[in-house]
């Protein structure tokens, strides 16, 4: 994830309060307790997943759901999901708010992020990222076929794999433009025709009366500072995860034409959300 893009500038943060501080002490002692129970009984899993099932991980990933599921419930940020998930082979994309669209997106589904290939060197969120099964890519054109095959394993082994399109995250009041760059990998021969592609919103609603912007994280808002603030929230509001019906890659022309489809969907999710607050 990255957080370049250039909108209003963020709020200004506020001093936390005395009381705000015993809320982030107490919530982020329990999440921290939480992943790392998490990470003791999913490192045992992959080292018996990993000969018996090859690429396939069909135990780990519910231990990774459950974690961000109780992580989400400490938080206190309440969490709703309408729709389905799709069935079957296939890709996820979805608009990108915040860090926790991670908590949120794996809270909600299985998924395997698809991040850009510096996380993984990023401490501690690089190794939280290599284990839950993120896929790493460069940046280089020259490296697509080698994507598009990584892409190809993957999606044969049964994973769904979740990128952000806007390539970059936002105050979540607006969907920006789709890149349209990864959606050529799902063209390729050995996908296009077995393949689906889903859309999904994610909305974030404030407590009442706080900031409409306060899950965004954007611009050159510190990841620490956020985490802190977000923590010490004395009212937390909440996120609902909207699933779009499926696409199939075999119905659409081109890489353009899918991001565009997939986009309208995004948005007019997100849209129908940001009306009803």
């Amino acid at each position: 994830m990255t957080t370049t893009w250039e909108g209003d500038q963020p709020p200004e943060s506020h001093n936390i309060s005395a009381m705000g501080w015993v809320r982030v002490a107490v919530r982020g002692s329990i999440i921290l307790l939480t992943v790392l129970t998490g990470l003791l009984v999913l490192l045992p899993l992959r080292v018996i997943e990993r000969p018996f099932c090859g690429a396939k991980r069909p135990l780990s990933p519910w231990v990774t759901q459950a974690v961000c599921r109780v992580s989400l419930f400490w938080m206190g940020l309440r969490f709703g999901r309408s729709g389905q998930p799709m069935q079957g082979e296939g890709a996820i994309v979805a608009n990108h708010t915040s860090w926790l669209d991670i908590f949120v997106l794996n809270a909600s589904d299985r998924v395997y992020f698809v991040s850009k290939s510096e996380v993984a060197r990023w401490p501690g969120i690089g190794f939280l990222a290599r284990i839950t099964g993120t896929v790493f890519i460069a940046r280089d054109r020259r490296q697509a076929k080698e994507q598009t095959a990584l892409f190809e394993a993957r999606i044969r082994a049964g994973h769904r794999l979740l990128f952000f399109p806007e390539g970059t995250s936002t105050d979540g009041q607006q969907v920006l433009p789709f890149k349209t760059t990864l959606f050529a990998a799902f063209f390729a021969p050995e996908l296009a025709n077995r393949m689906s592609v889903q859309a999904v919103s994610v909305n974030y609603h404030p407590p009442e009366g706080a900031d409409p912007r306060l899950y965004g994280w954007w611009g050159d808002m510190d990841f620490a500072s956020h985490l802190l603030t977000t923590l010490a929230q004395g009212r937390q509001g909440r996120v609902e995860v909207v699933y779009h019906p499926a696409i199939k890659v075999s119905d659409v022309a081109d890489r353009k034409m899918l991001a565009a489809r997939t986009e309208e969907k995004v948005r007019a999710g997100h849209a129908v959300t940001q009306r009803t607050r």
